[in-house]
């Protein structure tokens, strides 16, 4: 199964050195960087030491082009939750060689204007910024934030995104569903852990593998074990088994044209 990844064009994470010379041609070609944020000052504006004696600050005005008020404003508490955390911008002026005024706001316009592109079943990057226990949500690109809902994290049923994810982390998760009169993209990311075809080939019957115990058949007739997050199948019930617990399973049959798993937990 193979998607096509698309990345707003000059958002490749750089690993170069914060030198004079490539902060010029940064402002001038107008690229997207990012730096790790450290203070939040008392007037909101958002402080960045780049390297080399370099200083950066993003203007309250210049840190939010989403959810504003009516003098461009954000709200004081984004500034605050962007300490500590790498936050992308674009070099707005150089006052001297060592010191830049610099706006998220533009790359937020930017990536607005990409967003309008997308369309379902385009596979993006994303960072996962805040979950819930109905879904995460993703930031996919300069402010612009989708929705994972839990039940398309992967075909084995979870109790909580956390058992998938952590706050930071980079996933690549596919475009769902976009609703642009209200600004909402629901995303999917268990269409890129393989489908049951693609991830049975690796087992074999009558074999001995590890897997989770996930959900009880609510008649006890059986406890699903998840092999892979998008490979289930179903082991005879036992007594004393507890959800998450890793177990090894025997392998008895696979039933490739119901898409089926038998197993035994020994």
């Amino acid at each position: 199964m193979e998607y096509q990844k698309f990345i707003p064009e000059g958002w490749e994470e750089t690993k170069e050195e914060m030198s004079k010379d490539f902060i010029q041609e940064a402002f001038s070609s107008g690229k997207t960087l990012q730096g790790y944020a450290y203070k939040c000052d008392s007037n909101y504006n958002l402080h960045f030491n780049l390297g080399n004696n370099i200083k950066g600050i993003i203007p309250r005005n210049e840190l939010e082009g989403i959810n504003v008020d009516n003098f461009g404003f954000c709200n004081p508490n984004i500034c605050k939750n962007k300490v500590n955390q790498y936050v992308q911008f674009k070099i707005k002026e150089i006052y001297d060689d060592n010191n830049l005024l610099l706006s998220r706001k533009k790359v937020q316009e930017e990536a607005l204007k990409w967003a309008n592109e997308l369309e379902p079943g385009m596979v993006v990057n994303g960072i996962v910024k805040n979950m819930r226990k109905f879904g995460v949500f993703v930031e996919i690109g300069g402010g612009v934030v989708g929705l994972l809902h839990v039940e398309d994290i992967s075909v084995s049923r979870i109790k909580s995104p956390e058992e998938r994810f952590f706050n930071g982390q980079k996933i690549n998760v596919m475009i769902k569903s976009i609703d642009k009169d209200n600004n909402k993209i629901v995303l999917s990311y268990k269409e890129l852990l393989g489908n049951w075809d693609e991830n049975i080939k690796e087992y074999n019957e009558k074999t001995v593998v590890e897997g989770i115990v996930k959900e009880t058949d609510k008649f006890k007739n059986g406890i699903f074990i998840e092999l892979k997050p998008n490979l289930v199948g179903l082991a005879e019930y036992k007594e004393g088994v507890e959800y998450g617990q890793k177990v090894k399973v025997y392998i008895k049959k696979i039933i490739k044209e119901r898409k089926k798993i038998k197993l035994l937990i020994v």
